[in-house]
């Protein structure tokens, strides 16, 4: 193991065996102490190796362990509290062991390489579910998430409004901003006039802020989706010019030479020289965007829109104290977020096939 695998194996033992110790002297459901035991045992692999995935069993009965030991009233005792961390050691330790294996050829990390981060977000949501009912946060604070699970499965109606009234807005600013800043791109390069006149103006607005233009937009296009796609065309224009203007000239002087002897026009190089190599620097803005205009949309939401939307639902049950609601409606867009910067990566690694990087993660 590598040093890093020793520290961890070290650490979830002993936190496992000092866990155990103390529950002897209280009140610690069997289950849990089951796990103690078997993770103190697990300091035996200094003796004789153990195998990676038993230390993933392990991890998985942690987790087990602490949702069925969780306290029905007051605040979780100390040795509870170690067995999470005893648990979150064997989660990592696994999770280790499994990206070493897989470097070294000794799992297919086609199958199992997809293992690593469905288990660190399985994780997180354990320690948060853990956290706030082991501490008894209260609701309004930070929600556990089987709450926000249960709010989210009971709002689908609602959510679902509001998802199509948001993404309405997303969809149609992503469209026109993108565009029009690919169009323009192409004006500035042929002409150096406009890049010295309208690189400036993209600037600045780039500069203002989401939230000082958003209510000038509700106004000057009213309360339903198109002024809160006014707004995703705001936030999605510049950065999509700059990187197409700059992967425009990613070509090399050879390579525009070597289309000059071919008698290429300027449309010719455009298409088969300029724009393939200038597809990297457009997809990256187009990723990157992907994510602004949800958040562009939402945030417009908070200045005025109709009783639907995810920004305006946000707003009004955070004011009813409506917290579960409010994550459920979190968890919606970051849901969509990812998909749609999903989408955009899967056709990036299509179209830009030839690029080392797509080469490279292939491989």
């Amino acid at each position: 193991m590598s040093r890093l695998q020793t520290i961890l194996a070290v650490v979830a033992g002993a936190v496992a065996a000092l866990a155990l110790l103390l529950s002897l002297t209280g009140t610690t459901a069997p289950v849990l102490m089951v796990f103690l035991g078997l993770g103190a045992l697990s300091l035996l692999r200094f003796v004789r190796p153990l195998p990676f995935w038993l230390d993933g069993g392990l991890a998985l009965f942690g987790a087990v362990a602490l949702l069925t030991g969780l306290p029905t009233e007051g605040v979780a005792t100390p040795p509870f509290w170690l067995a999470l961390v005893a648990t979150w050691a064997f989660c990592w330790l696994f999770v280790e062991r499994l990206s070493a294996a897989i470097r070294a050829g000794e799992v297919s990390g086609r199958m199992l390489g997809v293992v690593i981060p469905i288990v660190f977000g399985l994780m997180l949501l354990l320690v948060w579910e853990v956290a706030t009912r082991g501490a008894s946060v209260p609701m309004v604070l930070l929600p556990p998430p089987s709450a926000i699970g249960l709010r989210l499965a009971s709002s689908v109606p609602i959510l679902w409004a509001d998802f199509l009234q948001t993404f309405k807005a997303v969809i149609a600013g992503y469209i026109i901003g993108c565009g029009s800043a690919f169009v323009v791109a192409i004006l500035i390069d042929r002409s150096p006039f406009l890049k010295s006149g309208l690189l400036p103006i993209g600037n600045f607005v780039s500069a203002l802020p989401v939230v000082g233009i958003a209510p000038i937009l509700v106004m000057w296009f009213g309360f339903d989706w198109p002024s809160k796609a006014a707004v995703v065309v705001c936030m999605t224009f510049f950065p999509m010019l700059v990187n197409t203007v700059a992967g425009l000239n990613v070509a090399s002087q050879i390579e525009r030479d070597l289309m000059r002897t071919y008698a290429a026009g300027y449309w010719q190089s455009l298409f088969k020289l300029r724009l393939p190599a200038a597809a990297p620097f457009i997809f990256n803005a187009l990723k990157i965007n992907s994510t602004l205009a949800l958040i562009g949309a939402i945030v417009a939401e908070f200045f005025g829109t109709p009783i639907v939307g995810m920004g305006f639902r946000i707003a009004t049950e955070a004011g009813k104290l409506n917290i579960d609601l409010v994550w459920a409606e979190i968890a919606v867009a970051a849901v969509a977020g990812s998909a749609f910067y999903g989408v955009i990566a899967l056709i990036e690694r299509a179209v830009t096939f030839w690029h080392p990087s797509v080469r490279g993660g292939r491989a």
